[in-house]
């Protein structure tokens, strides 16, 4: 498990732990009776059945772990993202395989360790990649920690429905893949029993990953005699939101509103207007367990796979059609068509006709001049020609007028800088280094800086990391003549290139993109000249090789590197 591939997301989700199961006093699929309470879970927390109070004696206080701690001599912890109920999730680094991960850490003796471990190795085995990937479960020194995938370029659905509601396109892939994929956990025994919106991740791809399947409930102590159950009515909890905006129950959770309390659960298409009629009655069927729509017309979705083939019956739901930008007006100008070289007068109008050309007298006086003139810079340029290769033969200092034209033409030529509108790391192994710091590197603050990891390897990255850098957007299509680097770490060596990208993307291929230029320095300052200016609007600034740097307050010696500054002139 622990040689498992790629990028990693998890971290404990605190947020909504009000439950999700909206109950109707009817028994549902799995055979258990509800409570008749609209917004109590059919789930229970066993530490509160074992009578383990957060005030009493039993309660295990998490493990005093701190930013640049190492697990298993491998994990090394950056980054603290939740402490709660005696365990804590972090962002760390893996520092064999040189990528970002996440680590959830509980002591042994925590009245969940046992069951943490078992969950997590159950995750694993399961392998399907619509899930975020569980690395490594291990228990040593005192300490039971559980790795996962970190994907850095993934958004939770709880930042997606900050910002609006979801397209119908949008929800109804959402709503297809996460059934698709609960279905195919509950046919191997596996329920996750927290399915937020923050355990929902959209990926830049399009594609949608859950997160935390069976470790988050394992985490919080949570079971639920009806786990089919549980899990459906959480994906209709979720496809509700994305088409309202709304918690469908009347408390708020989730960075969302509830419904107003006594109306209880009314329909999405009531509650905001040019909801999509298939997609609102999909939600009503997984979250009302008596009935799926006002006439109850269809029948309630009580499993995953009830779900899938709700989904499968329904008409595809087509993206919205590419916005048409309209050509501006035509211009007309002042040409008539079809009037030049016609008579101004009727039919039988006469028209004159203009003389040979030049052979009046002015015209004939005008060719002796023009005749003239140009045996004179004939006679002329063949005089200077034969004064330059003689001239030549001696060898000869270029004249005074050849230098102050040469002068003339560099001052012309003097750079000019070039503004920065935006920037984006770039990372095409899926491993980003501080994607979130990229600005610093353009805000003219020196004090401000974005850096790399520690490699313990170096001056050259490869063949561990091709390289790592940041895409730059100059607002437009530019000519680059330079770039002017200011460093955080001087010594031997630091090696950048620069290429004319496509885009701010951060996985596009290297081999797509242009070489520009290619510079060394082994000074805080690194020059990197264009030989031909070149036209772009994207540069992609690419460190190849990072010189040696003794440690830091929570940072340890290695190769490294931190950016200060960026100047682009053309």
């Amino acid at each position: 498990m622990a040689e498992r591939s790629t990028a990693a997301v998890d971290v404990a989700d605190n947020s909504g732990d009000e439950p999700l199961t909206a109950k109707a006093e009817q028994t549902t699929a799995d055979g258990v009776a509800s409570t008749g309470e609209t917004g109590e879970q059919n789930t229970t927390d066993t530490d509160a059945e074992n009578g383990n109070t957060a005030s009493g004696s039993e309660r295990t206080t998490a493990p005093e772990l701190h930013s640049g701690h190492k697990l298993a001599r491998r994990y090394r912890l950056e980054e603290c993202v939740t402490r709660l109920d005696g365990f804590s999730s972090w962002r760390a680094v893996d520092e064999k395989l040189r990528r970002a991960v996440g680590v959830h850490v509980l002591p042994a003796d925590h009245a969940r360790a046992r069951a943490v471990l078992a969950a997590a190795r159950s995750a694993a085995l399961l392998g399907d990649p619509r899930f975020v990937q569980v690395l490594d479960a291990v228990e040593e020194n005192d300490l039971v920690y559980v790795v996962h995938e970190w994907l850095p370029d993934a958004t939770e659905l709880t930042a997606l429905l900050a910002a609006g509601t979801l397209e119908a396109h949008d929800a109804y892939q959402m709503v297809s893949q996460i059934s698709h994929a609960m279905a195919a956990a509950h046919r191997e025994g596996l329920s996750h029993l927290r399915l937020t919106p923050s355990a929902v991740l959209r990926t830049s791809t399009g594609q949608w990953r859950i997160r935390g399947l069976a470790v988050n409930a394992a985490l919080r102590g949570i079971v639920s005699p009806t786990p089919q159950r549980t899990d459906t009515e959480a994906i209709g909890a979720l496809l509700y939101a994305s088409l309202t905006q709304r918690w469908p129950y009347p408390d708020d959770a989730h960075g969302l509103h509830g419904l107003p309390k006594g109306v209880g659960l009314i329909a999405p298409d009531q509650v905001r207007a040019g909801v999509h009629r298939g997609l609102a009655e999909l939600a009503m069927r997984a979250l009302v367990n008596e009935g799926a729509t006002a006439s109850r017309q269809e029948p309630p979705c009580t499993t995953p796979d009830d779900l899938v083939e709700a989904v499968g019956a329904m008409p595809r739901v087509r993206p919205p059609e590419p916005l048409f930008t309209a050509p501006p007006d035509y211009q007309r100008t002042g040409y008539h068509p079809g009037s030049y070289g016609r008579p101004r007068g009727g039919a039988g109008a006469t028209v004159p006709v203009p003389p040979p050309p030049l052979q009046s007298r002015t015209g004939r006086a005008l060719k002796w001049t023009v005749s003239a003139l140009l045996i004179t810079a004939l006679g002329l340029g063949s005089w200077q020609l034969a004064d330059a290769l003689m001239e030549q033969g001696k060898g000869a200092e270029p004249r005074d007028t050849e230098t102050v034209t040469t002068n003339k033409k560099n001052a012309e030529k003097k750079p000019k800088p070039l503004s920065v509108q935006g920037a984006a790391e770039y990372y095409p192994d899926g491993n980003p280094q501080r994607a979130q710091d990229v600005g610093l590197t353009h805000d003219g603050n020196a004090a401000t800086h974005w850096r790399t990891y520690t490699f313990k390897d170096g001056p050259p990255l490869a063949p561990y990391k091709q390289g790592v850098g940041i895409v730059y957007d100059l607002g437009s299509e530019k000519s680059l003549a330079s770039a002017t680097v200011e460093l955080n770490y001087g010594g031997d060596r630091t090696t950048a290139s620069l290429y004319a990208a496509g885009s701010l993307s951060s996985s596009a291929p290297l081999s797509s993109m242009k070489k520009l230029a290619a510079a060394s320095t082994t000074g805080r300052e690194l020059k990197v000249n264009v030989e031909k200016p070149a036209k772009t609007r994207y540069v992609l600034l690419w460190l190849t090789e990072l010189p040696y740097a003794t440690g830091e307050q929570y940072r340890e010696s290695g190769y490294k590197q931190a950016i200060t500054d960026v100047k682009f002139t053309g």
